[in-house]
């Protein structure tokens, strides 16, 4: 900063804490609660905002529009003042994010499955992409933990997965459900009713959902389990700080190379330091590789922790084809948890099928009357003149919808890096998103979208829209561009979350994923950040040896 005389002026300086955590969503609320309990002075910095229930959507008749705006999920079409913007063109895949409290789980579906055993094997496996230095059963504890945490809906027995018991019965499959399970007992294939994170009982002070409508745009009454109203007032309560409206701009470093803390903006937008013993990064896998990339020195030229030059690359967000069909009979629409069921049959490797690893099928309810007026124009389904009401009311609450969760491999071009014009409100670089979809993973999605066909034919479904190529920005996971692993030439972080460069530097984000899997991935992330966390509190007195 410069005074009025153009003079350097001191930069304040913020009372040192032993652990500062840089992100309020999934991981970075998880690592905090757990954390608490050493006694720590424990801060998180937050960019955005807390979000009031009454501040949801769902609270007025708006809220679909709504969707489309402020509640949007990708920042470059809400554009609220606590974003950063996105250089998403080089992509056919858009970024979803959310800054606030509770971040992305703000806004997800609140799709909960796990990631299978094999999807931590598959250079083992199927001779591609690398081994995680940790495999499921070093996880499963955490799992449980998490799914007590956030209270998971869900029925014990899937025949997919190893045995885990939910914390709630299943959401109803509903009448879409009902039809879906009919169409896969037809052809034979394997379904489930899904994990969902949102409570169908009295669950922890929270009362169950009543169907205010889709997850997506914030849950008014409280029945999702964003970690705003989960984990925060458990960390919170056990001592923890959290700080909003706190955009960090760069992690500083020491001569010894160790992280001292972060130059931040506060809310009146002046730049401060805070200090602190160890930093945790929990900004997800684009917030975190932005920020190592632009704490380059002269020390880091490369960027913090980069001395591997893996920041930013292998970045996987999961290419997720939609397949629409229009039944005769109303179905549920919006009314309810958007996914009701899944199906595994295609999950693991099958060379036959002419690709590596595999998808979950998802099987959605429809949508709302916006929505459907919005996005049955946009494909050529409702015309406009004489047959536009007949047609409308022959679509709405009609709609079958199946997902194809597509595993994404990592590829080192696939990648994150600081932007040369774009900035965000602060001057802060944005990053810049460059992506391709593998041949891989294009065989995977028309497999894929075949199967859906089959599905909805059999389901009864007329008018099937399939896809666009590059339509595909739903839901945007972003993963893999900080990977944990065993060798620092080929890593960013030890099988426990620390940097091989930089000491005191944890990342506990989807960033530090070695492959995506096929499947939702915040319950994943959040039993990784709360295995980190155990490692830290097991090593406390050896951490930066």
């Amino acid at each position: 900063m410069t005074d009025h005389g153009g003079a350097a002026t001191p930069r304040p300086t913020d009372d040192i804490v032993d652990v500062l955590i840089i992100g309020s969503g999934a991981s970075g609320a998880a690592v905090a609660w757990s954390l608490a309990e050493t006694r720590m002075r424990i801060l998180c910095l937050e960019q955005g905002d807390w979000i009031k229930p009454t501040d949801f959507p769902t609270n007025g008749r708006d809220w679909e529009a709504r969707r489309y705006g402020d509640f949007d999920i990708s920042p470059n079409r809400r554009g609220r003042e606590t974003d950063y913007p996105v250089n998403d063109d080089n992509s056919p895949m858009k970024v979803a994010n959310f800054n606030g409290v509770g971040g992305g789980t703000v806004l997800y579906t609140a799709h909960f499955p796990r990631m299978h055993p094999s999807d931590f094997r598959v250079r083992t496996l199927d001779g591609v992409a690398d081994d995680w230095p940790i495999d499921y059963w070093a996880l499963e504890p955490y799992f449980a933990e998490n799914d007590r945490i956030m209270g998971v809906a869900g029925l014990a027995g899937d025949p997919a997965y190893p045995a885990h018991q939910p914390t709630m019965p299943p959401v109803p499959l509903g009448r879409t459900g009902t039809r879906y399970a009919h169409a896969m007992n037809t052809l034979g294939w394997h379904w489930w009713p899904s994990d969902i994170a949102v409570a169908t009982a009295e669950y922890d002070g929270r009362a169950p959902c009543i169907n205010l409508g889709h997850c997506t745009p914030g849950c008014a009454q409280g029945a999702k389990a964003s970690v705003d109203i989960t984990y925060w007032p458990k960390a919170l309560r056990a001592g923890v700080e959290l700080r909003t409206r706190c955009r960090v701009r760069e992690i500083t470093t020491d001569a010894q190379g160790m992280a001292t803390g972060v130059v931040y903006y506060d809310p009146n937008g002046i730049e401060r330091f805070q200090p602190a013993e160890v930093v945790i990064l929990a900004a997800n896998g684009i917030g975190t590789p932005r920020l190592l990339l632009n704490s380059a020195s002269g020390a880091f030229p490369k960027g913090l922790a980069n001395s591997s030059d893996q920041v930013g690359r292998n970045l996987m967000v999961h290419p997720w084809p939609q397949i629409y069909g229009y039944v005769d009979d109303e179905m549920d629409g919006d009314r309810g948890p958007m996914t009701v069921m899944w199906s595994k049959e295609f999950y693991e490797t099958d060379a036959a099928r002419g690709f590596l690893r595999g998808y979950t099928l998802q099987f959605a309810r429809g949508t709302g009357p916006a929505n459907e007026a919005i996005t049955s124009s946009a494909a050529g389904r409702l015309p406009w003149g004489r047959e536009h009401h007949s047609v409308y009311r022959s679509l709405l609450y009609r709609a079958l919808r199946v997902g194809v969760a597509c595993e994404d491999l990592p590829e080192a071009h696939n990648r994150v890096t600081l932007d040369a014009q774009l900035k965000d409100a602060h001057g802060i670089p944005a990053p810049r998103i460059d992506y391709t979809i593998s041949e891989n993973t294009r065989r995977m999605m028309e497999h894929g979208i075949a199967r859906s066909v089959e599905i909805l034919k059999a389901a009864g479904a007329r008018q099937i829209h399939l896809p666009k190529p590059d339509v595909l920005n739903s839901p945007g996971h972003l993963l893999g561009t900080a990977r944990m692993g065993n060798d620092p030439e080929r890593s960013v972080v030890n099988a426990w979350g620390r940097s091989h460069d930089v000491k005191n530097l944890f990342i506990v984000d989807g960033s530090i994923w070695v492959t995506s899997g096929g499947v939702n991935p915040t319950s994943t992330i959040q039993a990784l950040a709360l295995y980190i966390a155990d490692q830290i509190k097991a090593r406390l007195t050896t951490l930066f040896d």
